[in-house]
């Protein structure tokens, strides 16, 4: 399924961060430790400290840490731990992380040919707010997008940082597939598709970048924590890049 994120993360009225980890069980192997409420840096920031924290020196039992925007889920093997004993730890960990520096984060350009077939839908985010198709390029591409956390389909990034004035719904019947490299807009959110895959985004562009490919020695061009930067192109230098991607 497609990421979709529901009411009140997609349009956030206010984000807060916890002073301290709020527990909650998830099924009879799952821990999950909340830091904040909403889509916020500072919660997603202390979420990738205590990441990398773990990553380093994962607790014994423990089969896997999952990030997402405000959370970890800790995946554990019940016959060799549970929350008694993993609290605890992690509560350990909380304390001490203004120990920890991070380390600034990388930022990865994303060149995209904005409109026509690679963007079907930027005349529908246009006339939702009464912008040209140069103007939602413009705001589109001004910002530098943090990645929150990488999910759904390999390498698929979840942006946060978009302008308000480009904020546009899902599209009411989404499409049977999307083209790889394809960028689009749900609500508050942007991202783009590294493989097809079906998907109800408004489509924008679409880089020729090849974004997930398992062959590569590091398949993906990017990580939770880097910045996205995109940059227009035109369709000359699309299929220039593409030409190049094919190798």
């Amino acid at each position: 399924m497609e990421p979709e994120l529901d009411k009140k993360q997609a349009l956030p009225e206010k984000t807060v961060l916890f002073d301290k980890a709020i527990y909650r069980l998830a099924g009879d192997n799952g821990l999950l430790v909340e830091f904040g409420e909403g889509i916020d840096q500072k919660v997603n920031m202390k979420v990738r400290a205590m990441a990398k924290i773990f990553e380093k020196s994962i607790p014994d039992g423990v089969r896997e840490i999952i990030p997402t925007y405000r959370s970890l889920l800790f995946i554990y093997d019940p016959g060799v731990t549970n929350p008694a004993i993993l609290r605890p730890l992690i509560e350990q960990v909380e304390n001490n992380l203004g120990k920890i520096e991070i380390v600034p984060s990388r930022v990865v350009e994303i060149p995209v040919c904005y409109g026509g077939k690679f963007g079907p839908d930027i005349d529908n985010v246009g006339k939702d707010h009464g912008l040209s198709t140069s103007r939602v390029i413009q705001l589109h591409c001004a910002p530098e997008y943090l990645i929150y956390m990488v999910g759904f389909t390999p390498g698929f990034p979840f942006l946060g940082g978009l302008d308000e004035k480009l904020y546009t719904p899902r599209l009411k019947t989404p499409r049977l597939l999307v083209p790889e490299g394809s960028v689009g807009i749900a609500n508050n959110q942007t991202g783009m598709y590294p493989i097809a895959s079906p998907g109800g985004w408004q489509l924008i562009g679409r880089t020729p970048l090849k974004i997930f490919a398992p062959d590569r020695s590091c398949p993906f061009l990017y990580k939770a924590g880097d910045m996205i930067k995109f940059v227009p192109i035109s369709i000359d230098e699309y299929e220039t890049i593409s030409q190049k991607e094919k190798g």
